[in-house]
């Protein structure tokens, strides 16, 4: 399998953090990128201009493949892989549907505790076909592997918790049992370097760490791996030729993963083009360095220890909602605990303000 690199070096890579943190303007100290991700300048400028020639009536569909095209490539790059590897479309749900209904009858799929149920509800529908979900302590996912595992489908990073699998150990145990992974990267690519050449299947939506706007969704498969999977959503778009697939058989997809493409939400990838190039251009270690360093900024400043997570989970005192609300600190609430989550444009400043807000409140572990 072909691999793409960022080509930034660790200077251009900064130069380029300090001058894309322009482009975002927030009223209030942002971190709730686990929830939704901010658009920068360039993403508003592509989409307004997409909206006026659709409003003029100078919008033209196929000119719409462009964007989709590039961001395709772009997102193949941030995580190791080929282009042709990635299938396009709208949501996590999908992509995972697809590989459940690939699975064998009587197959085990491993999950961990807790996990986002766009990542399990697929397979437990799958419960009448003779498909059984076992789930365990995240912790514990490696060494739960059997040889009666068939596949183990798992966030990078919990979106919950922020909690990161180690996936070292769960390749390892996968693949001396047989077993495949499916990686959902949602919480993950965009902060934390993911080389999604190691897994036979990675989902990723791209509203949240790729600041796109919602309806972008990035699928990966092996080559090996492609062949077992049944394109159950087929239309026009996964064509070979996709405009000449608009009507009538024979069956005529495309030979790479964009077999397993469903008809885009055309603006979203408007958006989402422009936001993956701001963070290639940035590259994966530079967003990772600054990401985990603001978070663990913030730990230190209310007395918790180094963590390896761009998201901070803490249990808090009731009120700690309204006391952030007064700081002008947008978080989220996720399993009763306050989640804040740290990305390019943040700041040290940011961090800092927080945890004003937050110091003495603490009622429980850090996450």
């Amino acid at each position: 399998m072909q691999k793409t690199t960022t080509a930034t070096t660790g200077a251009e890579g900064r130069a380029r953090l300090a001058l894309a943190q322009a482009e975002f303007e927030p009223d209030v100290v942002y971190l709730n990128t686990a929830a939704l991700g901010l658009p920068p300048r360039r993403s508003l400028d592509a989409l307004q201009s997409a909206l006026a020639e659709w409003r003029e009536g100078r919008a033209n569909p196929a000119a719409y493949d462009a964007p989709l095209a590039a961001a395709r490539a772009s997102y193949a790059g941030l995580v190791g892989v080929d282009p042709s590897c990635v299938a396009v479309g709208s949501q996590v749900s999908a992509f995972v549907g697809l590989v459940a209904a690939s699975l064998p009858g009587e197959s085990e799929v491993l999950t961990a505790a807790g996990e986002f149920t766009s990542v399990v509800f697929p397979f437990h529908a799958q419960a009448p076909r003779g498909v059984r979900v076992r789930e365990v302590p995240l912790d514990s996912l490696a060494e739960a592997v059997t040889p009666r595992t068939s596949l183990v489908a798992v966030a990078a990073v919990q979106s919950a918790d922020g909690r990161l699998a180690d996936l070292d150990a769960l390749t390892a145990a996968c693949e001396a049992n047989g077993a495949r992974v499916l990686l959902d990267t949602t919480q993950a690519v965009g902060w934390l370097p993911v080389d999604a050449s190691r897994y036979a299947y990675t989902v990723d939506g791209g509203y949240k760490w790729l600041l796109a706007p919602r309806g972008t969704c990035f699928f990966t498969v092996r080559p090996e791996h492609a062949d077992g999977l049944v394109p159950h959503s087929a239309g026009w778009f996964a064509g070979e030729e996709r405009w000449e697939s608009l009507y009538g058989a024979p069956l005529r997809l495309a030979k790479d993963a964009r077999r397993f493409d469903t008809s885009p939400v055309w603006h979203a990838w408007v958006g989402q083009a422009p936001s993956l190039d701001l963070l290639t251009g940035i590259g994966t270690d530079v967003l990772h360095g600054h990401a985990l360093g603001l978070a663990n900024r913030f730990r230190a400043a209310v007395g918790l220890p180094e963590g390896d997570s761009a998201i901070v989970s803490v249990a808090v005192a009731a009120d700690t909602p309204r006391e952030l609300e007064r700081a002008g600190v947008v978080g989220s609430t996720r399993a009763g605990r306050l989640r804040l989550a740290f990305h390019l444009y943040n700041t040290e400043a940011d961090a800092d303000r927080a945890a004003e807000a937050v110091a003495g409140r603490l009622t429980g572990e850090e996450r």
